[in-house]
């Protein structure tokens, strides 16, 4: 097939074009570029083989959206663009809504008239947000998001139910992700933020590497084992890998079909410390400090849907996920 992919050069999207490319798909890639790099498209080349069709436009550029893909056979597109830090959303909420939710629109627009009505949607857990119980099955009802990051999430999965229902020739299948870490086990590509990382598994790897002072934990009063968040947290190459079998839903004529891709296990945020302190043999300091905006104390999914319907479950353990995302900082 003839796979758009917008965030071409992010981090989620980066692993899933290697996934596409070795099941023997073609890529056209979108990105911005405003937190990621370039040189992605070569290191993508470097694991693949392959040199992708690569464009640095914004999905929220409609002539130069259209501009690009008017000549292109585009079979199904895959939607990772978008602004992803939830702390960030919570400071810049009109950046967040405008780019996220304006972006979608505009990107619709175009799929539709350039005749792709087949699309795989990034969408998040936080589209939960405190959840109604856990594991958080398909079922469990949408929250009330915590963060206008979520809320972005939780609109467009909107957008997109009412378009597929409006015009039954479109199929969407809808992804929540739970917690992406990790890198590719070659160390070749990895999540490398631009500024102050707001993930977790970076931070660490930044404090690992001696580019940080500390790693500083939010909130150790949660209603959690040891009082720290829990959060699902899955290899980002398990993830790609639900990408390419999500096609498969896509094939089928799914309409709209919605999937949580997690492990099915929930870890603290000192889990992930003491585990990466094991597998790699480093220390990593760490603070306490006060709860940030928009967190919750626990999120882990049911990925039964996903296993039955997709045949997809996740292979990597959380130290694999420790040890190839220190083989990336390391490489990089």
């Amino acid at each position: 097939m003839n796979i758009l992919i917008t965030g071409a050069t992010g981090f989620i999207a980066s692993h899933t074009i290697v996934e596409l490319i070795e099941s023997g798909h073609n890529i056209i890639g979108i990105d911005n570029l405003s937190n990621s790099s370039a040189d992605v498209v070569d290191k993508i080349a470097k694991i693949t083989g392959k040199k992708i069709d690569f464009y640095p436009v914004d999905i929220c550029d409609y002539s130069a959206l259209k501009s690009v893909l008017k000549d292109k056979k585009i079979d199904c597109c895959m939607h990772f663009a978008g602004l992803k830090a939830v702390g960030e959303s919570v400071a810049k909420p009109i950046e967040y809504y405008e780019n996220n939710i304006g972006g979608t629109i505009t990107l619709l627009k175009v799929l539709k008239e350039i005749g792709c009505k087949n699309l795989i949607f990034s969408s998040s857990a936080t589209v939960y947000g405190t959840p109604e119980f856990v594991p958080i099955t398909e079922e469990c009802p949408k929250g009330i998001c915590t963060n206008p990051y979520g809320w972005t999430k939780s609109m467009i999965e909107q957008i997109l139910l009412d378009l597929q229902n409006a015009d039954k020739s479109w199929n969407v299948v809808i992804l929540r992700y739970f917690n992406p870490i990790g890198a590719h086990p070659s160390g070749v590509i990895g999540e490398n933020p631009n500024g102050v990382p707001n993930n977790l598994m970076p931070y660490i790897t930044q404090v690992a590497s001696g580019k940080r002072e500390k790693l500083f934990v939010y909130g150790d009063d949660y209603d959690t084992p040891d009082g720290t968040g829990v959060r699902d947290y899955i290899h980002v190459v398990d993830l790609a890998q639900g990408h390419v079998k999500a096609l498969n839903a896509i094939n089928n004529n799914c309409g709209c079909e919605i999937f949580n891709l997690g492990t099915g296990h929930g870890y603290s945020v000192l889990d992930v410390v003491r585990t990466f302190e094991k597998v790699n043999g480093i220390k990593i300091p760490y603070e306490i400090v006060a709860r940030r905006s928009g967190d919750i104390a626990m999120c882990y999914a049911s990925p039964d849907k996903a296993n039955s319907v997709l045949g997809w479950s996740a292979k990597y353990s959380l130290e694999d996920m420790c040890r190839d995302s220190w083989n990336y900082q390391q490489k990089n």
